[in-house]
């Protein structure tokens, strides 16, 4: 029995992704029957919003339950991770999933969610990434980045600066702690121009909390959004996943990884990563996180 929309065409909701104790995370506007949508249309939704918003569409073929657009107010993107885990989630509080496990279809490509209901009846939905790949900037872009940011290289660990990439590039800066990570003040229109140049779609400063705890906090400077900064960015923390495990970070096993974001924005946001292995290779990667619908 395949998945069904069957909701009010157009109707706008907004839920908060990658919530911290039941507070803060990215809000994201849903449209979960965006059947009579166009592409002008859903980009107004989120230029309304000043927010990444997601669509949810019927599937052009057997293969997927439902397709996923997504738009900032700048442009359409291939794929979001936040608001993927809050569509499910919301088409999940109101009973519209056939299965637990969902097939999607999104423009950068196929995407499977699995949805769990607790005991109170509350639904967790973990999406799947593919494996990361990671490659080191240049000492010149390293520079530019560092440049961007407004520090120079006593405020970073002694670890290079990467590119990683699972559905989008970031770029991943180590910060030698939190309290210059939360310092930062970046320069938007500096972020955009060494983004372009790098191939990069944002930066993503980050710190260690805890290594042996696996916990992280980072901040996401995105290229070209519309907004300056990302409360909780689920795409930059699997590329950053991968990232901590080329350099030895984290031990190659599937324990939890939990990233903490949006501290300076006043939404503290958490979000779940697991790197999954085969033959002691990674192979991809589940992202999760809690969500609640917003009072916004």
């Amino acid at each position: 029995m395949r998945s069904s929309l069957a909701e009010t065409p157009c109707s706008v909701d907004i839920v908060n992704v990658f919530t911290y104790d039941g507070t803060g995370g990215n809000p994201c506007p849903l449209v979960v029957d965006a059947r009579s949508m166009n592409g002008e249309e859903m980009q107004s939704v989120a230029r309304q919003h000043g927010l990444e918003a997601g669509f949810v569409l019927p599937p052009s073929d057997d293969d997927f339950d439902f397709a996923l657009r997504f738009y900032v107010p700048n442009h359409e993107m291939e794929m979001c991770g936040h608001a993927t885990v809050g569509a499910l989630w919301l088409l999940a509080r109101r009973g519209r999933l056939a299965n637990t496990t969902v097939r999607l279809a999104t423009r950068g490509g196929p995407v499977t969610a699995f949805v769990s209901t607790g005991a109170d009846g509350t639904s967790s939905v973990a999406i799947t990434q593919p494996a990361g790949r990671v490659s080191s900037l240049t000492a010149e872009q390293g520079n530019e980045v560092l440049h961007a940011l407004g520090i120079g290289r006593d405020a970073l660990e002694d670890l290079p600066l990467h590119n990683a990439v699972t559905s989008r590039t970031k770029t991943l800066v180590p910060m030698k702690d939190a309290e210059r990570l939360n310092a930062l003040v970046a320069d938007p229109a500096r972020i955009e121009e060494v983004c372009r140049r790098i191939g990069s779609t944002g930066l993503y400063p980050y710190a260690v909390l805890d290594r042996e705890a696996r916990t992280f906090e980072a901040r996401q400077f995105p290229r070209s959004s519309g907004y300056a900064e990302d409360a909780a960015t689920g795409i930059a923390a699997t590329a950053l996943a991968f990232g901590l495990l080329t350099d030895a970070t984290i031990d190659p096993d599937d324990r939890l990884i939990r990233i903490f974001q949006g501290r300076s924005l006043g939404r503290l946001s958490e979000i779940h990563v697991r790197i999954g292995f085969a033959d002691d290779r990674a192979i991809g990667c589940l992202l999760g996180g809690a969500v609640t619908m917003s009072t916004r």
